[in-house]
């Protein structure tokens, strides 16, 4: 079995697409916090899964406000008018990868019952790395539209290329996609963006670096795992 090793390129600079690609939330005490915990080994799954919720809705809401908006103007109870915005879209869609991204996605039910969801189910080899496509579910519609596309941790950026090049085959444009992600690297950035370069990412952190392991550092460990309790010895 081939193992995985470090890309040899020089990394891009993350100046070049920080604001423009790449949208990470304000490093805030409350966030800073949040991260603290969630990351803490000795956190267990109850309170990983209520820290990371609440990263998670913060995530959302700043992903949706990237969507494409209108002008809307409405009649307060005061009699006055108040300029302003809508989506353009009444529609919703949004694709998640299993089983990390059921997180994102419960979160995006809470504030949008109304999105139309997809699926993406892709596996990476845990010695190669690589990823690998088992089943994809769009919902009708999807081709032209915005997608939100929930992927909480971009380690190698193996498996969300994979997810992109679904979304692209089934006819949503590169530009209309926005990554709502939790966790990520420069590593994982550099890989993407050069590939993908009208994508949009919007994360809760940026990590340091990606380790000969192919793990982030500091990292959070495997999301799906820790958020499902599936967790080795749990």
């Amino acid at each position: 079995m081939t193992t995985w090793t470090r890309p040899t390129t020089e990394p891009v600079p993350l100046d070049r697409y920080l604001g423009v690609n790449v949208f990470e939330l304000p490093k805030q005490p409350g966030l800073i916090a949040l991260h603290t915990q969630a990351r803490d080994a000795d956190t267990g799954q109850e309170r990983f899964v209520r820290t990371t919720g609440r990263i998670i809705r913060l995530l959302l809401e700043t992903a949706l406000s990237h969507l494409e908006h209108r002008t809307r103007a409405v009649t307060t109870p005061t009699g006055y008018t108040f300029e302003g915005l809508e989506p353009a879209s009444p529609a919703l869609y949004a694709v998640s990868i299993p089983r990390a991204g059921d997180a994102l996605e419960g979160g995006l039910r809470e504030i949008r019952p109304d999105t139309r969801f997809g699926k993406i189910l892709i596996q990476r080899d845990p010695t190669s790395k690589q990823p690998t496509l088992f089943y994809s579910k769009l919902p009708p519609g999807i081709a032209g539209s915005e997608v939100l596309l929930l992927d909480p941790t971009i380690a190698t950026g193996g498996t969300l290329l994979t997810a992109v090049n679904e979304l692209i085959a089934a006819g949503v444009a590169e530009h209309r996609i926005i990554v709502v992600n939790v966790l990520t690297c420069p590593e994982a950035l550099g890989t993407v963006l050069t590939r993908r370069p009208d994508l949009r990412i919007v994360t809760s952190h940026i990590d340091e670096a990606l380790t000969d392991q192919a793990f982030m550092l500091p990292g959070i460990g495997d999301f799906g795992d820790r958020f499902h309790g599936t967790v080795a010895g749990a």
